[in-house]
């Protein structure tokens, strides 16, 4: 069952399940949902979307060796980014509202998935 949280003023936050961020209670969660593929980006070996939170469009991204770890794999071609992203979505999603979670809440923030992040 997803547990239930609730803003700092006591709204329901959202059903969304989520994992204490590194020990730490938070009253100011806000998951981000899900929103927009943008691709991947050669030049920054990147695979790049976006999710909506509180203040609107969020940029995200993965980089290719996170991708390939989740998967178990390494050396993805370029053209296999996407379906590689599509069968992952849901855990890449969730590490990114976390990784959200965490971040200050400033205007341009970019979520960036790296290796280190996935170990949590």
């Amino acid at each position: 069952m997803a547990a239930m949280f609730f803003s700092a003023d006591g709204d329901k936050a959202s059903d969304f399940q989520h994992c204490p961020v590194r020990g730490r209670e938070r009253n100011n969660w806000m998951p981000l949902t899900r929103d927009k593929i943008i691709g991947h980006d050669l030049e920054r070996l990147a695979f790049r979307f976006t999710m909506t939170g509180e203040g609107g469009a969020v940029q995200c991204q993965i980089s290719d060796a996170a991708m390939d770890e989740l998967a178990g794999m390494q050396g993805t071609e370029s053209s296999a980014r996407q379906a590689q992203f599509l069968s992952l979505r849901e855990t890449i999603e969730r590490i990114a509202s976390d990784l959200y979670d965490e971040a200050p809440r400033v205007q341009g923030y970019v979520v960036r998935i790296f290796m280190r992040n996935l170990g949590r």
